[in-house]
């Protein structure tokens, strides 16, 4: 069965790129708009129980993303390829880097969730254990990673697309999955070039907190901040994170 994708761009630097926790391939801003096409190809996968792939049956966890991702990538005739990761999906890649290290050029991370497990306090775990049947959940953690700086009206549509675009099973699914998960042993040491993109006015993904992991398990690893976004710069600030996306795929 063929993989439904978005596709962007017929360049020849080809790229897959993987949402976060509460987005989907059609909910990049508009990022999309200023994406070059004639140096770059895009491939924005939806995981399953998500967007156009929302009825497709699955466990909803990170091994079977990264199945679905070099089953894309074969369909697309890559052997190679980039990854582009926003949060959770920056966790995603790693799982694609572990099981196919040789058919990975380079990692963007865009405040991406690290290689280890995610730690949270009791509060916080509840939060987002509760995120899968909790509207309100999901908008108070929105608030939080973006540095409670966003207008209500952005709050209240990005919640409602993530209720309407994934299951509440696949939402509950991959928490379950990204959250635990310790990739850190088998990534670190790799000498793959990794650039991490970091909105300075996230709560949850800190420029310590990337220093103290990504910085420490990839020897190649750049992090570049990104002022004026928080959790969400495709939103936030997108032609200056699309500026720092092609810049590193063109290094």
């Amino acid at each position: 069965m063929a993989i439904a994708h978005r596709r962007t761009g017929t360049g020849p630097v080809r790229v897959i790129v993987l949402h976060d926790w509460f987005g989907t391939s059609a909910n990049w801003g508009s990022v999309l708009d200023y994406l070059d096409p004639r140096e770059f190809s895009y491939a924005f996968l939806d995981y399953r129980g998500y967007g156009d792939r929302r009825d497709v049956p699955g466990r909803y966890a990170l091994p079977e993303i990264a199945d679905d991702v070099l089953a894309l990538a074969d369909e697309l005739g890559w052997d190679t390829f980039s990854l582009l990761g926003h949060s959770m999906g920056g966790k995603a890649m790693q799982q694609v880097l572990v099981r196919a290290p040789e058919r990975v050029e380079k990692l963007i991370g865009i405040n991406p969730v690290p290689a280890s497990p995610y730690e949270m306090d009791d509060a916080t775990h509840a939060l987002f254990y509760g995120a899968a049947a909790g509207e309100d959940n999901r908008r108070a953690i929105l608030d939080i990673v973006t540095g409670r700086r966003a207008s209500p009206y952005w709050l209240d549509r990005m919640v409602a697309h993530s209720l309407a675009v994934s299951r509440p099973e696949a939402f509950a699914g991959y928490l379950a999955s990204w959250q635990p998960l310790d990739l850190s042993a088998a990534v670190k040491g790799s000498t793959v070039p990794v650039l991490v993109l970091l909105g300075e006015y996230d709560l949850a993904i800190t420029a310590d907190f990337m220093r103290a992991t990504w910085q420490v398990w990839y020897p190649n690893c750049r992090i570049q901040p990104l002022p004026g976004a928080g959790h969400y710069p495709p939103h936030e600030t997108p032609v200056a994170l699309v500026t720092e996306v092609e810049s590193f795929l063109r290094g």
